[in-house]
């Protein structure tokens, strides 16, 4: 079974992380941001009547317990925008002052995820033993990149606008053996393939807080894929997105180290979680997506259970251009219902 990573996310009323990641063998990797830190989701302490003392003592409880299980920790430094400071000796000091806090508690991180350079240089200059990992929002699609990264980066997230094509796949899974390196891949993403708009929204994310308390434009938002949804035309585009099905996730078995699912601000982890660890999905597949696009296509929804045999064989085989085949048009008549329908049939 291939290694899960799982995102970490604080939970004030409910169980503590930690508990439902250790109900699940194959959950191998916890990845976390520091608490009240830009990372590549709003901070760990968004809202402004956290407690960031509070946070950071359940942080450090989840990790304990995580530390004692043997699962490895993944430290996110990924923000895609540190400002000013990208390459200070106040954001080099910050970088050792929370590996050196989490080290107090016993709970050094075994892996850091970072998208920036000169976090990785940081981190490979004062502690070489820390896996450095290249976050998913590098956007590695080439080898040539990989071999660029190669002096400062251990591990990379392969760019999801190729992951699912098997043959591609191999080509960076061979390289990476070849090199001492590790490949990952992120599964659940409802993100578009090659969004135009995803650098500037990952750049948003990193200021989020404060873009918060600002007085922003009503009735534009910053998310394509929202945008393009309120148009049922545009159904398809989900179909021909990044994510791959936990039926499909076998396929990567010997070619990735780590599959990761995007669980930090998900609903319901625990059902994530255990459809992919148990490699099948019955319900309605938007719903393991992070960001998950059930209200932008209700009453429709996507039935796991209705794809064609041959989906990922087409699909991983297609050219990427998405202009002439149908395939996902044809497919998407299969797989998309209604809840009206379904329950009026009962």
């Amino acid at each position: 079974m291939i290694a899960l990573a799982a995102g970490y996310q604080h939970f004030a009323d409910g169980a503590p992380f930690a508990e439902i990641a250790l109900r699940h063998s194959s959950v191998k990797e916890v990845y976390f941001p520091w608490v009240d830190e830009p990372s590549g989701r709003p901070r760990l302490g968004y809202e402004e009547e956290d407690d960031p003392a509070e946070l950071s003592a359940a942080l450090r409880r989840d990790l304990e317990r995580l530390c004692a299980a043997g699962v490895r920790l993944d430290l996110l430094l990924n923000a895609n925008c540190y400002g000013e400071q990208a390459m200070s000796q106040v954001l080099e000091g910050h970088v050792r002052d929370i590996v050196g806090t989490l080290d107090s508690w016993g709970c050094r991180p075994e892996v850091c995820t970072t998208a920036s350079p000169f976090v990785a240089r940081v981190l490979k200059s004062a502690f070489p033993e820390i896996e450095v990992r290249a976050s998913v929002n590098m956007r590695l699609t080439t080898l040539q990149a990989f071999r660029y990264l190669a002096p400062l980066f251990d591990s990379y997230y392969i760019g999801r606008d190729i992951q699912r094509n098997l043959e591609t796949v191999k080509r960076f899974s061979d390289w990476c053996r070849a090199n001492g390196k590790k490949l990952c891949l992120l599964a659940n993403s409802g993100c578009l393939r090659n969004c135009p708009w995803q650098t500037f929204h990952d750049n948003l994310i990193a200021h989020s807080d404060a873009a918060m308390k600002v007085a922003n434009v009503k009735g534009w938002s910053p998310h394509l894929c929202w945008t393009l949804y309120k148009d049922r035309a545009n159904f398809q585009e989900i179909l021909k997105a990044t994510w791959v099905r936990p039926e499909d996730v076998s396929r990567y078995e010997g070619l990735v180290d780590v599959v990761k699912l995007a669980t930090r601000q998900h609903a319901n982890p625990d059902m994530v979680i255990s459809a992919y660890e148990r490699g099948s999905f019955e319900g309605n597949l938007l719903d393991l997506f992070e960001p998950g696009f059930s209200p932008a296509f209700f009453p429709a929804f996507i039935d796991n259970a209705a794809f064609p045999h041959d989906w990922f064989d087409r699909t991983s085989a297609c050219a990427r251009e998405c202009t002439e085949c149908g395939f996902c048009e044809q497919t998407l008549q299969l797989v998309a219902k209604s809840f009206f329908k379904e329950a009026k049939g009962k």
